[in-house]
């Protein structure tokens, strides 16, 4: 995990055109409305749920280890009123190792960033940090992909696909957002994926920005495993934001929602 990897690419996370749509924001406020907080959101990079949430009343931490992309989140965070200003707590952590000093009534992992943990030891350092700072009643709520293993048994040929259209920020640059896997390994379960931005300023120069990362798939009963490991119990499975359950769908979501295991 570097701190450095949105560097060149937090500005554009917000007008990424399938990220304006997503059904997760609903449904992680619904939850964070139900818990009546505080809520921790892990990897709340520019604040796309953190700061509805807070809109909603709720008072919320968000942390992520990306200095960019909280840049981008406080620049968002000014031009809200101050009572929403007053529900939000940001810190820079790494989400393997942090201490708040302080109880959650729901911890939440949007979007994947468990997905960037590619080490067995990195995922349960970051679930013993969720249990030690889940409170006795609270809940804990797990978003990754379900693996598509038709997908997964292709042969990784490196073709860019499209991501969802053409966005223009707000200096005139128009900007085509692609994805491509470099690379799969399938004895360790992740692949080397490129975002790549290309670029055509008003002036017409064009630029291509590529942000690398190695992202980490995770199966069903593995993920129950690492969190019966680290003291969790599964309450809920669904296979998308309105809680359809797993299965239904394919190949849909793997959202988990967990709470501390009675002892």
């Amino acid at each position: 995990m570097d701190p450095e990897q949105y560097a060149a690419t937090a500005e554009f996370y917000d007008y990424v055109v399938p990220y304006q749509t997503r059904q997760d924001v609903a449904f992680f406020v619904e939850a964070a409305q139900a818990s009546g907080g505080p809520v921790l959101e892990i990897g709340c990079g520019t604040g796309r749920v953190l700061i509805p949430t807070a809109r909603a009343g709720i008072a919320i931490t968000g942390i992520d280890l990306s200095p960019h992309m909280l840049d981008v989140c406080q620049r968002r965070l000014a031009q809200e009123p101050a009572e929403v200003q007053a529900r939000v707590q940001i810190d820079q952590a790494d989400m393997r190792d942090f201490a708040l000093g302080q109880a959650f009534k729901l911890i939440t992992l949007p979007f994947r960033p468990f997905q960037h943990l590619i080490e067995v030891a990195d995922q349960i350092a970051c679930l013993r940090c969720v249990h030690k700072h889940l409170a006795a009643d609270g809940r804990f709520i797990l978003d990754v992909f379900n693996p598509f293993l038709p997908a997964l048994a292709r042969e990784v040929g490196g073709e860019e696909q499209d991501d969802g259209g053409e966005f223009t920020m707000p200096d005139g640059r128009r900007v085509q957002r692609r994805s491509r896997v470099v690379k799969r390994d399938v004895f360790k379960q992740y692949q080397d994926v490129e975002l790549i931005y290309y670029i055509t300023h008003p002036a017409g120069r064009t630029e291509r920005l590529v942000h690398a990362f190695p992202m980490r798939y995770l199966f069903r009963y593995e993920v129950e495993h690492l969190l019966a490991r680290c003291g969790f119990a599964v309450e809920a499975l669904y296979a998308d934001y309105d809680k359809r359950p797993f299965g239904s769908t394919t190949p849909g979501e793997l959202i988990f929602v967990a709470r501390k295991r009675g002892e």
